[in-house]
């Protein structure tokens, strides 16, 4: 079953990477909040997009080969955690902080917390 998880989170942030790498202008429109965080910049669309592709190949090396890819699910968890870390803080320095970090649960959070307990629960020897 966490293989599964781990294959179809790995799925979502692969598509969505895509997205960033390559409709980087759509992808900005599309996803709710984004507008918000301030002007479109290609360049940093792209290089978030180049980060969520290597925790999407970090997610998919743990569903493939589960003790091989652990350490590149810790790396891909890592980067979740903190890219939620930063909305967190985020959020609380905004005018309507639960508004925020409802938008973002299923897109931030909830990818982070799965990620993080996939590595918790699957790490060597336990």
């Amino acid at each position: 079953m966490t293989r599964i998880l781990a294959a179809a989170l790995a799925a979502l942030l692969a598509v969505n990477a895509l997205a960033m790498l390559f409709a980087s202008f759509w992808w900005y429109g599309a996803v709710p909040g984004v507008t918000a965080t301030g002007a479109y910049n290609p360049h940093f669309v792209r290089d978030i997009g180049a980060a969520y592709l290597v925790t999407a190949g970090g997610l998919a090396w743990f569903a493939w080969r589960p003790v091989q890819g652990w350490p590149a699910l810790v790396a891909a968890a890592a980067f979740l955690v903190l890219h939620a870390g930063i909305h967190v803080f985020d959020a609380s320095c905004s005018a309507n902080p639960l508004a925020d970090v409802i938008r973002d649960l299923p897109g931030v959070y909830l990818p982070a917390l799965l990620a993080a307990w996939l590595a918790v629960a699957k790490r060597p020897g336990h």
